[in-house]
């Protein structure tokens, strides 16, 4: 059985999935026989990923799974690391049962090619924003638009008859782009960070009009629309819940204890995701005061209350044609 985990990053959370599916075979072992069953792992990430980290990881879990394997007939694994974009081809035709995405699909392959050209501008924001034009709202549903059919369909080749994909990515609960809510409003406030770092003079204001991340939350009638278009997948479930921007909160209560302290919280978590961006485009000098402005900015806005990502979960089986 080979499963992959597409996006996989390289932060404690990485062999999760391999835990699970392990739990997963071990339960199963118990009521059936799957004698001979063997599992390999392939963990996909952009190049530019950590794949060390992960691999100085594996020892810990062959620990942590060698208690379980004494005690019931779970198979034989093996984890191997898989640099690449994954919209590009990864696999041979037919290869994989399984494909797992996290927090992965909201990352597009690229910038809307006619806002990194400066033939449209979205001046004032890096993302969809409350003056954003709406063709350059356009540019980013497109984009979406032909990332996710290419995605679905490149993993319909390297998927076996009945495999399945499980998806989870940021989204959006409004259908209206404009209603945009709790994650367009977490790019707005970064741009606001930065604006402040020019207003000490930093760098140009012309920096900031030409950084677009290469982002989209679709709602999702979206992508169900997108899923049934291709006809290549048949939705076995689609959800969406919510999750607090602190990931250091768990509670289910819409208070915020300590928004200060919540604020660095957040500012951390996005720093490790956009970080690289950031300095890619402006400067690796501006990082630590951009985000400690980041974090204050967010601080104030989490006093209004409790923000939350929507997150959508799609579960998938590959189609027989």
């Amino acid at each position: 059985m080979v499963v992959a985990d597409l996006g996989c990053s390289s932060g404690p959370n990485t062999l999760i999935l391999v835990t699970e599916v392990m739990s997963t075979i071990c339960d199963l072992a118990q009521m059936d026989d799957h004698r001979g069953l063997e599992l390999q792992f392939f963990l996909n990430d952009l190049p530019g990923n950590d794949f060390n980290l992960i691999f100085r990881s594996l020892k810990q879990l062959q620990l942590q799974n060698h208690a379980a394997m004494e005690k019931t007939a779970a198979p034989s694994y093996y984890i191997a690391g898989l640099p690449g974009s994954f919209y590009t081809r990864l696999f041979p035709c037919q290869s994989v049962h399984l494909f797992h995405s996290s927090y992965s699909l909201m990352w597009r392959s690229k910038v809307p090619k006619d806002l990194l050209s400066g033939t449209h501008l979205n001046e004032g924001n890096i993302y969809i924003g409350k003056t954003t034009p709406p063709v350059v709202v356009k540019l980013f549903q497109e984009q979406f638009r032909k990332d996710f059919e290419l995605f679905l369909i490149l993993r319909y080749r390297e998927l076996v008859c009945g495999g399945r994909m499980v998806l989870t990515f940021l989204g959006r609960k409004s259908e209206d782009i404009l209603m945009h809510g709790d994650v367009a409003s977490m790019w707005e406030l970064l741009s606001e960070a930065l604006q402040t770092i020019i207003g000490k003079g930093r760098m140009d204001q012309e920096k900031l009009t030409s950084f677009n991340i290469p982002f989209y939350a679709p709602s999702m009638d979206e992508v169900k629309a997108m899923i049934k278009q291709t006809e290549l997948f048949d939705i076995e479930h689609v959800g969406l819940f919510e999750s607090n921007w602190d990931p250091q909160d768990d509670s289910s209560s819409d208070m915020v204890l300590n928004c200060a302290s919540s604020g660095e919280n957040v500012s951390k978590c996005i720093r490790a995701v956009i970080g690289p961006l950031i300095m890619d485009h402006f400067s690796e000098a501006i990082l630590d005061e951009l985000f400690l402005v980041y974090a204050s900015i967010i601080g104030k806005h989490l006093e209004k209350g409790k923000a939350k990502y929507p997150v959508i979960l799609v579960s998938l089986k590959r189609a027989v044609h």
